[in-house]
């Protein structure tokens, strides 16, 4: 029964060019030999099958539930998802991505009506301490079951026991239409790419975007190629990667991580081995295709055995570097000629501004990605673009290539997944005011009875992130230790929040904690703890912001502030203190300053993703909470002293001012005379900075903590940070900050150091200063 149900999914599929999903619901050992059965059936070779599971042994190619994004990029016939020993959301995008046109995806889960009441090992990833396993709900199961229900092209059996007959519970049948051939691509006129390029293009769609992408041989460009997944937009990134490098273009390419760009660099390699890319015509001149020559016959590719670099004869080459790499690469002298980032919505605002230097860039995005994308590339990033000073040329690819449009099992995993969530419309919320908000809790039980409302509030917090996951979606509905709080407008969510309990755990805990293991959910007391050696730091019970979100169409207006604000209220004698920990950014470190929050903590490293530093700030409210950043705060500020000569010799000299501006003044700079002697004679006489640069460093920090020093501009302060701080060369720090020599930044920092003589000195110092100022 199972085999002919197979047969029957597998020629509808293959008919209508879709896809089908075929769910074998109850036992896991009867489950496995019915896929095995139904691959059979199909007539599938078992090297076009791939099996997700936390088991081994099978005879079609393994994938581990946490490793299924290696799946993306590929194309299988078949592809088997275990949902009994651990059931992780984002192998259920990956899964279902990876299956071709004519394919299934064939779901293992326990009995239908029991699997939300089941726990599993995903879920022991959401029971963070002090939370247990019973804890945790299984909202997004019960809500995934009802999807699976409802939503055509899915088949479901019930396996029943293990001497009971399965049962079709759904067919999963549609009767659809025969597929509808791709359009056909064609070889524009004037073409500056090789017309292999084009001839590898396997929709119109694609060879549109191709087109826009020779607009990257001249500097000046930019290209934002958008579509969902299948569609071929890294296809035409590879095949353009490789066009320009033929031609002698030193092209990056970056993406969250190399896998994630493996499809341009097969692409590139395709065209660049055979060796007939020739030179450019230019895009902008008709004309020139008359000037296009091409190369000879035997043009090989530059052998290389490392697969993150691909160059050619013509000296150009395809090379990869991860995201920050990539934008320090594009600032140094002899950067790239140009840059092509995929899966640019995966990368946060501030780097993509950064790599947006390049002389030529693209960005290809996907619009709904299986694992994991945000929006703060179209809502935000977008408008700086088209505010900057490259021509933008944008393209959107509709066809899919894998499959066709419209396919039913595409349809289920956006709807299951919510990969289309949105926020509210702008017309919708465009008009709300602060007064007019109402500050709401959104239980779990209320979100998952409001598909409208969990759309809303969920596509909300992708819109305002670089990178949400579908695991985020089941962490919202489930994990114990997260509450949601919202302003509500009109009906419409305009400003969310979500946060994460943490602390308040047992001595074992911490000690454990301090000794090196590693305890889920607990962010800022596990950085308190192990990095920073504080074993009492989670006794303290805290309430961290995760993510903070306002709708774009009514950012800056107030509401980010206001929802903090209700939040502060509520849970103030709940709990000793509130926390954040972000990717640090001026402009987010001015906010949360604001909103009272206190710097204890800049990691050693940059995020790899984002770029950033990670800031951790605390708000206390109890005593208890108090005591914590009073020895954190302070401990960070004389860190810092010497850290920004170390570690952080590279931070954003107004990251550097944000942190300590949220830090305790010292209560006093102890100078000897001898120091004092050389501080006030550079700031009044003939001293010297480099006879002191300890200080000057004391006085820096006491300058640039607690609000900063009256007397000091915003460029003085960057000085106090480049120079005195961070120790970098004069010649360096007078670039860095427009001064017109060496000699006028030297004479810059004697004038900075004038009010802080004024602050902080002492009566020997005023003495001191008055030999100059009276002479």
């Amino acid at each position: 029964m199972i085999a002919e149900l197979a047969v029957e999914l597998q020629r509808e599929a293959e008919r209508a060019n879709e896809r089908r999903l075929l769910v074998l619901a109850g036992d896991r050992s009867r489950g496995i030999d019915a896929a095995y059965d139904a691959v059979a059936a199909v007539g599938v070779d078992d090297d076009a099958v791939s099996i997700v599971s936390e088991r081994e042994g099978f005879r079609f190619e393994e994938h581990r539930p946490q490793a299924a994004g290696d799946l993306l990029g590929r194309t299988r016939a078949v592809v088997v998802l275990d949902c009994h020993d651990r059931f992780v959301p984002n192998a259920l995008g990956a899964a279902a991505g990876a299956v071709d046109g004519g394919g299934l995806l064939v779901l293992l889960t326990p009995d239908l009506d029991r699997w939300s009441r089941l726990r599993d090992g995903f879920d022991e990833s959401l029971a963070v301490p002090p939370y247990g396993l019973d804890d945790v709900t299984g909202r997004f199961r019960e809500r995934l079951v009802g999807t699976l229900r409802r939503h055509p092209g899915v088949a479901i059996v019930d396996l029943g026991g293990r001497d009971a007959e399965p049962t079709i519970e759904r067919d999963g049948l549609t009767d659809p239409p025969a597929a509808t051939p791709r359009s056909t691509p064609v070889v524009p006129a004037n073409a500056a790419f090789p017309d292999a390029a084009y001839a590898a293009c396997l929709t119109a769609d694609q060879a549109r975007a191709l087109r826009a992408f020779e607009s990257l041989s001249t500097p000046g460009y930019a290209v934002v190629v958008e579509s969902d997944r299948g569609r071929g937009k890294s296809s035409a990134a590879g095949l353009a990667a490789g066009a320009l490098a033929l031609a002698g273009v030193d092209v990056l390419v970056t993406a969250p991580a190399f896998r994630n760009a493996a499809e341009v660099f097969a692409r590139a390699r395709e065209l660049v081995s055979r060796g007939d890319g020739g030179t450019f015509a230019d895009a902008e001149d008709p004309e020139a295709d008359d000037r296009t020559t091409q190369a000879s016959d035997d043009r090989t590719t530059q052998a290389s055995d490392d697969p993150t670099t691909l160059s050619t004869p013509a000296g150009g080459r395809v090379r990869f570097l991860p995201p920050a790499a990539a934008a320090d690469a594009v600032t140094r002298p002899g950067g790239p000629g140009c840059v092509i980032v995929d899966e640019a919505a995966a990368l946060p605002v501030r780097l993509l501004e950064r790599l947006r230097s390049a002389p030529a860039v693209a960005f290809c995005t996907t619009v709904h990605g299986y694992e994991g994308a945000g929006r703060g590339f179209s809502v935000r990033f977008r408008e700086r673009l088209d505010e900057g000073d490259h021509r933008v040329r944008d393209i959107r690819l509709h066809e899919p290539i894998r499959y066709a449009a419209g396919d039913p099992v595409e349809g289920w995993t956006f709807r299951a997944l919510l990969l289309d969530a949105r926020p509210a419309v702008d017309e919708a919320v465009a008009g709300a005011s602060v007064a007019d908000a109402a500050y709401c809790a959104l239980a779990p039980d209320d979100l998952l009875a409001d598909d409208h409302l969990l759309s809303e509030t969920f596509g909300l917090l992708v819109a305002a992130h670089y990178r949400t996951e579908p695991t985020d979606l089941a962490r919202l509905l489930d994990a114990p230790n997260l509450v949601v709080r919202a302003l509500v407008a009109d009906g419409h969510v305009v400003a969310v929040a979500l946060l994460a309990r943490e602390g308040r755990l047992p001595a074992d805990t911490r000690r454990a904690m301090y000794e090196g293991e590693r305890v889920r959910g607990n962010m800022v007391p596990d950085v308190l703890t192990s990095q920073l050696r504080d074993e009492d730091a989670a006794a303290p019970s805290g309430l961290r912001t995760v993510r903070i979100a306002t709708h774009h169409a009514v950012r800056g207006t107030g509401f980010g502030s206001r929802l903090l604000d209700g939040i502060h209220d509520e849970f103030a004698d709940a709990i000793d203190y509130f926390s954040v920990g972000y990717g640090a950014t001026p402009r987010l470190l001015r906010f949360w300053r604001r909103a009272g929050y206190r710097s204890v903590h800049l990691s050693t490293t940059r995020n790899d993703s984002s770029g950033e530093y990670s800031a951790v700030m605390l708000r206390p409210v109890a005593d208890a909470g108090a005591a914590l950043l009073d020895r954190h705060a302070v401990a960070f500020r004389d860190r810092e002293r010497d850290g920004l000569s170390d570690a952080h010799r590279d931070v954003d000299a107004d990251v550097a001012r944000g942190a300590l501006r949220a830090c305790p003044a010292p209560p006093a700079v102890d100078l000897t005379e001898t120091a004092w002697r050389t501080v006030v004679g550079s700031a009044y006489g003939p001293g010297m900075y480099d006879t002191a640069p300890g200080a000057f460093r004391d006085l820096a920090i006491a300058a640039l903590t607690d609000g900063g020093l009256d007397g000091l501009d915003a460029r003085e302060e960057r000085l106090l940070v480049r120079k005195v701080l961070q120790g970098h060369p004069w010649e360096t720090v007078a670039d860095d900050l427009g001064y017109v020599s060496t000699s006028a930044c030297m004479r810059a920092l004697g004038e900075a150091a004038k009010p802080l003589v004024e602050r902080y000195g002492t009566a020997f110092a005023r003495r001191e200063r008055e030999r100059f100022v009276d002479g």
